[in-house]
């Protein structure tokens, strides 16, 4: 479980980078909302801000997850890591119904055009989500964990919330006259790119809580692994169910159906030790052994 415990120590700095450069951008952007009177970039600062929390959800999520499996938990706590990422979509949707909410009231209001220091905020936001939504997505999937890519989707929303805040601003300041409702209109584009993927990380994590099987790569590679294990004639069936950051594998072996009970489990607890060496992402492996058809095929 090394290699376990450095994925999360990965994950757990890449998570508080995460909310300190939220921080950093939320405050910055109320307060230039404020300030401007900007309904896109005080929404953006608004989402921003619930980064701040949602990333703080995932720390927690991963520093629990990272317990190791007790008597009342013998698969772990990894499942934490996951409810984490599907609270992170549900305050991703919540989110951004608030923030549609808000920028439909404020159309029709009279003021001042943002101006150049709110295209600049906006502008720093961009550059800044943009390198850490590839650190997420880079680490997240290297450690297969659910929650850090579904923050690296939130910041992928901020990404297109920012560039299209950035437009409607730039238009607002341009031409006032015509464009100052774009301002508004630009906030409930935020919105509306946040509820759309709350709703897409919901359906992702739902998955791994639904026990959704790895893909066919992974699952063939199981399998090739088991048979390449001195003994075993097939692999009947495998299942695999994700408990974290990796998979608990049940798997069905056929072995020469003549053998001793002694010698089937040497071959069984063989497959268990080489699947777990050989593939990082299985954190364990529950072997059922079965007599072969036909011991004329074993090997």
């Amino acid at each position: 479980m090394a290699s376990s415990d450095g994925d999360y120590r990965s994950g757990l700095r890449v998570a508080v980078a995460s909310i300190i450069v939220s921080s950093l951008l939320a405050l910055t952007n109320i307060a230039v909302g404020v300030l401007t009177r900007s309904t896109s970039v005080l929404a953006a600062g608004v989402e921003f801000a619930g980064d701040v929390l949602a990333s703080a959800i995932v720390l927690v999520g991963l520093q629990l997850a990272s317990r190791p499996p007790d008597a009342e938990h013998p698969y772990g706590h990894g499942r934490i890591e996951t409810i984490a990422g599907f609270l992170l979509g549900v305050m991703l949707a919540g989110a951004g119904v608030a923030i549609c909410y808000h920028s439909l009231q404020a159309i029709g209001l009279k003021h001042a055009p943002p101006g150049p220091i709110a295209i600049g905020a906006l502008a720093i936001a961009i550059v800044l989500r943009t390198i850490m939504s590839a650190v997420k997505f880079r680490v997240g999937r290297r450690i297969n964990s659910s929650s850090l890519v579904a923050d690296a989707w939130n910041d992928t929303v901020d990404i297109l919330s920012a560039a299209a805040a950035l437009t409607a601003v730039a238009l607002a300041t341009y031409n006032p006259d015509r464009f100052l409702a774009a301002d508004h209109y630009g906030g409930f584009a935020v919105g509306l790119v946040v509820i759309i993927t709350g709703i897409r990380v919901i359906r992702e994590t739902s998955l791994d809580l639904m026990d959704t099987m790895p893909s066919s790569d992974r699952t063939a590679r199981i399998q090739e692994v088991a048979s390449q294990v001195p003994g075993v004639v097939r692999v009947e069936k495998s299942f695999a169910r994700k408990t974290g950051l990796q998979y608990h594998v049940d798997l069905h072996i056929e072995v020469d159906p003549n053998m001793t009970v002694a010698a089937s489990h040497q071959i069984a607890a063989g497959v268990r030790a080489t699947i777990r060496r050989e593939v990082t992402w299985v954190a364990d492996v529950l072997v059922h052994v079965e007599p072969a058809r036909s011991s004329s095929s074993t090997r």
